[in-house]
């Protein structure tokens, strides 16, 4: 059975922070949402309940509409978007309208392949 979740308590406000946190040698979830945006406020408490599984991976979340360049940064041109990162490089990116059983099952590859 399924834990109840964690909460992306923790929000990016800044450029600088989101390249810090992407640069970070760990496994480091980021999830992209836009104010207003139905589908992105939806998908969070699956994705949520998706990561309580994974202690190690650090999840936060950053509003695009409060960083001007940061679609640019990431090339989004959609919301919601979900990106795994480590060491500054993209590891899984999915966008708009996720598949939560195969989301779970990349990350549950990648996270075993990173920590065994």
């Amino acid at each position: 059975m399924k834990s109840k979740g964690v909460v992306f308590v923790q929000q990016l406000a800044t450029m600088d922070e989101v390249k810090l946190f992407e640069a970070s040698p760990d496994l480091n979830f980021l999830y992209v949402l836009t104010t207003g945006c139905g589908v992105c406020h939806a998908l969070l408490p699956q994705i949520e309940e998706v990561f309580a599984e994974y202690p190690n991976i650090q999840t936060r979340q950053v509003n695009a509409a409060d960083i001007s360049e940061l679609a640019g940064h990431l090339s989004i041109f959609t919301a919601p978007v979900l990106i795994l990162f480590s060491d500054g490089k993209e590891i899984l990116r999915e966008a708009r309208f996720v598949h939560i059983d195969e989301f779970d099952q990349k990350i549950a590859k990648i996270y075993k392949g990173f920590y065994s």
